[in-house]
């Protein structure tokens, strides 16, 4: 009797003690499948005078909220990473006197290297005439750049043109980025309605469709033609716009005050060093019922650097 209790009480012990090696493993397969891969454009910064460091997968930190997220890969745009599409967008109610600085943005897309695929269009009407498709014959979207007409259209809305070229961009596992060249003014909105300081919906439309496609959009301020641009109102709320869809998307504003700048030459170069120094993270995040952004925090513990990242990641929906 006592060796058969024996012989029970052992195989109930081998039984739980199987129970419980296999529990983890289901727990570690479940957080597996619960996550999915999401990928984004980040910028590593550091002072003018400084070098930048090595940055490891290790030293990035990726939160949601207060949850630390898993690093899934974090890989320098180089190589085999290297692919970056980058559409010049010019706004149409730019006043003439942009012609001065083509000469300037012309010298900047032919620096860019082979692996950088260029496209050139213009914003009216709330949409965008493509002069060039994306080609890496630079000379040829180069030679495709014209004076804006000066012209604000039936309906001028920077920020709507700017999301008609991001929902007609083909599907590539390149970067993406685009130079938005604007005074930032929605004249399309534009009126008694919205004098004072105040927020424009198609500045958040834009963000959204920005960090839905993994868009980085920088801007560059060039005053437009007609009254609005003198208009102090009208002339800081533009700049907000297009600072702040920068801001979300992981992108930089260049501005100098509300005046036409002396040269785009000392934008074009930062400009460079940030497209120089971009890294290809991504990260494990839960999706939900919904594909729809979730909004991350990326940071770096190595001193002396700082990332520039867009607000939020398109994240698909479960399975």
């Amino acid at each position: 009797m006592k060796s058969r209790m024996i012989s029970i009480f052992s195989s109930v012990a081998v039984v739980v003690a199987m129970t419980m090696s296999i529990a983890p493993l289901n727990a570690q397969e479940a957080a597996a499948t619960a996550t999915v891969p999401v990928r984004m454009t980040v910028t590593a910064n550091v002072a003018n005078d400084k070098r930048m460091p090595e940055i490891n997968q290790d030293d990035i930190v990726v939160k949601q909220g207060k949850e630390r997220l898993q690093v899934a890969n974090w890989a320098p745009a180089q190589g085999n990473h290297a692919g970056l599409d980058l559409f010049i967008l010019i706004d149409d109610a730019s006043n003439t006197s942009l012609g001065s600085h083509l000469d300037e943005l012309r010298t900047f897309i032919n620096a860019q290297p082979s692996t950088t695929a260029i496209g050139v269009g213009y914003m009216r009407n709330a949409t965008v005439q493509i002069v060039q498709n994306f080609t890496t014959d630079h000379a040829a979207a180069a030679k495709a750049l014209r004076l804006p007409l000066g012209s604000v259209g039936a309906f001028g809305s920077p920020y709507l043109s700017v999301v008609d070229l991001m929902n007609r961009w083909p599907e590539h596992e390149n970067r993406r980025a685009v130079v938005m060249i604007t005074d930032g003014i929605d004249r399309a909105r534009s009126g008694p309605q919205w004098r004072g300081l105040s927020t424009n919906p198609d500045v958040d439309t834009a963000g959204r469709v920005a960090m839905r496609t993994g868009t980085i959009i920088h801007t560059i301020y060039a005053p437009g033609v007609g009254r609005f641009h003198r208009n102090y109102w009208e002339g800081t709320n533009g700049q907000m716009g297009i600072a702040e869809l920068s801001d979300v998307t992981g992108g930089e504003s260049f501005f100098l005050g509300l005046q036409n700048p002396v040269s785009l030459a000392p934008y074009l170069n930062e400009l460079q060093k940030i497209l120089n120094n971009q890294y290809l993270l991504s990260v494990y995040a839960k999706p939900g019922n919904k594909a729809g952004l979730q909004y991350l925090a990326v940071s770096t513990e190595v001193a002396g650097v700082d990332l520039a990242a867009p607000d939020a990641v398109w994240v698909p929906a479960a399975k």
